[in-house]
């Protein structure tokens, strides 16, 4: 089983090695696309080096700033896992919640897991009152028009079987039926 984490960056510098160390050090066949947004900070000279000296590594490089929506569409473009993970390079969420998020998805009980930093007992990091409402209503937002119940549509992590993604690259691979909720936490530096 092959995993490929997508890793959109864009003016990373101050966490790229150390997030990407994390990556490299999960338990599992890894291939780690890294799509350099148009950075400025140093972040694509450090990713570069990266590769050179780690051959799991491959760097997409953007000639500007797209946003991370471009990143994400070229960097699942050109997965080769038979799994894909969303990991961003700030250091937010750990790697070592990858084999809980691939559970459903190995065990074919699952297409598409999301996590959730609602969902679960465990540690989570805190957020600010308004921006919790704020994601609960794009959250409803999000299940009326998809007609799926998430509990955060916002972030934390996104795990999904590559054979699911559709050759209509319009059609949003979270309207495939078999999706999964998994609860996430943020890493303890964030707590």
């Amino acid at each position: 089983m092959k995993l490929t984490v997508v890793m959109p960056v864009y003016n990373e510098q101050a966490t790229l090695r150390q997030a990407i160390e994390r990556v490299l050090a999960v338990p599992f066949e890894i291939e780690l696309l890294c799509i350099d947004d148009g950075s400025e900070d140093g972040s694509r000279e450090t990713l570069l080096e990266l590769e050179k000296e780690h051959p799991q590594i491959r760097v997409l490089i953007q000639a500007r700033n797209s946003g991370k929506g471009a990143a994400l569409r070229r960097g699942i473009a050109e997965a080769r896992g038979d799994f894909v993970i969303v990991q961003d390079a700030d250091l937010e969420y750990d790697p070592s919640d990858y084999k809980t998020l691939l559970e459903p998805l190995i065990q074919g009980k699952a297409d598409v897991v999301y996590g959730s930093r609602f969902l679960g007992g465990d540690p989570h990091r805190v957020l600010y009152f308004w921006h919790s409402v704020g994601n609960r209503m794009l959250t409803l937002l999000s299940n009326c028009l998809t007609n799926i119940n998430l509990t955060d549509m916002e972030t934390c992590y996104k795990a999904f079987r590559r054979a699911v993604i559709p050759s209509d690259r319009r059609k949003p691979i979270w309207l495939r039926a078999g999706n999964y909720h998994q609860s996430c936490q943020a890493s303890p530096q964030n707590l």
